[in-house]
């Protein structure tokens, strides 16, 4: 069975016309750093989830800049405002992907003048974190709280009417719906706490989310429709390793994790080939369980480019995830 959402039979009838890939690469393909495409991606690509769903309660924050090309395109070119920025990420205390794209907005925040605090962590005690603020900005005049999470989220539900819940994330420690409760219901309220005034300068105006991911569906052919979630939202497939059929006319990557965000612009050395992607996934499955990301490239001689991307899981990760839902 073909997975892959470019192969699959009937495909026109549920894909918009321009893919979250052929989107990008059409207005950022000329960017040449990694942490730059980064950053363009995650200041660029649709909101994962809709702001004007009732359910998050209004409280879903959104961002555009009308500038942010020529603004993106002399850090991507100038080697002093290029090294600013590796410095300003070399400082990372990890390597989660998390922390990679919080770390990207800050610098961008920071840059635009536009950033307050970042990473305030707020304690009723020593001993009791009440919780942190991850981005206090000066917006329209005001100041505001938002927090930040980039997610991918894999619908582990089959049936016309998915809930938030059905999306788990891949390694299922929290499902979509898990995640937004503690933000909207929990973190959104930090702002309150007595705890927190010491780290105030004046009240904040609101307090919102900002999320960016992928969603990834089984079916390829799974409307987009679904409630709370952007019908625009960046979105691949994803199948267990012994359903997966690769297309031989195509090439392959595994991406790393802390390139997870951007579509894919790889070396052509780097690609791989359907039957040499067959047998590194062999190798993995056979001592890891953990999903790998596989993207389907076109060749654009000498780099070749994101079309298609998908988790590849071990058998029975569908079982687990059902489970995880009940």
């Amino acid at each position: 069975m073909p997975i892959p959402r470019n192969e699959a039979a009937g495909l026109a009838q549920v894909v918009p016309s321009a893919t979250c890939q052929e989107q990008f690469h059409r207005r950022w393909n000329h960017l040449q750093d990694p942490h730059v495409r980064a950053l363009a991606w995650l200041l660029d690509a649709p909101d994962l989830l809709d702001p004007q769903a009732p359910q998050w309660l209004g409280r879903i924050a959104t961002y555009a800049d009308a500038d942010l090309a020529p603004w993106l395109n002399a850090l991507d070119r100038e080697p002093q405002k290029l090294q600013d920025l590796h410095d300003y990420i070399g400082s990372l205390p990890s390597t989660r992907l998390g922390l990679y794209a919080e770390k990207l907005l800050a610098y961008y925040f920071e840059r635009r003048q536009l950033l307050v605090a970042h990473s305030v962590q707020v304690r009723a005690s020593k001993n009791d974190t009440v919780g942190e603020f991850d981005f206090l900005l000066r917006l329209n005049g005001g100041l505001v709280h938002w927090e930040f999470a980039s997610k991918f989220y894999l619908l582990a539900a089959s049936g016309a009417s998915p809930k938030a819940d059905d999306f788990i994330g891949r390694d299922m420690a929290d499902s979509l719906g898990s995640k937004m409760h503690k933000l909207l219901h929990q973190q959104l309220a930090l702002s309150q706490h007595p705890a927190a005034q010491a780290h105030l300068s004046e009240a904040v105006v609101s307090a919102q989310v900002l999320m960016k991911g992928w969603l990834f569906y089984q079916d390829p052919l799974h409307p987009a429709g679904v409630p709370g979630v952007s019908s625009n939202a960046c979105r691949g497939y994803w199948c267990a390793w012994s359903d997966l059929q690769l297309d031989e006319t195509a090439g392959y990557y595994l991406l790393p994790r802390q390139r997870w965000l951007a579509p894919a612009k790889v070396a052509s050395e780097d690609v791989r080939s359907a039957a040499q992607m067959q047998l590194t996934l062999s190798g993995h499955f056979a001592d890891d369980a953990s999903p790998v990301l596989l993207v389907t490239l076109r060749s654009e001689g000498e780099f070749s480019l994101e079309t298609d991307r998908g988790f590849v899981v071990r058998p029975g990760w569908a079982l687990q995830a059902a489970a995880r839902r009940r």
